[in-house]
């Protein structure tokens, strides 16, 4: 769970450069990318 939480964060963060950056794509992909963890960790939280 502490991996999930630390991936998720370096996407968020991630997301934020590109977003200050005006990067569009990166940005969307990095926001795909944090929504991929956090469905992994309410997964993981479930069991």
């Amino acid at each position: 769970m502490k991996e999930l939480i630390k991936q998720y964060e370096a996407a968020k963060n991630s997301a934020l450069k590109f977003m200050n950056n005006g990067e569009l794509h990166a940005y969307f992909d990095a926001l795909i990318k944090m929504n991929h963890y956090k469905k992994l960790m309410i997964a993981v939280q479930a069991n």
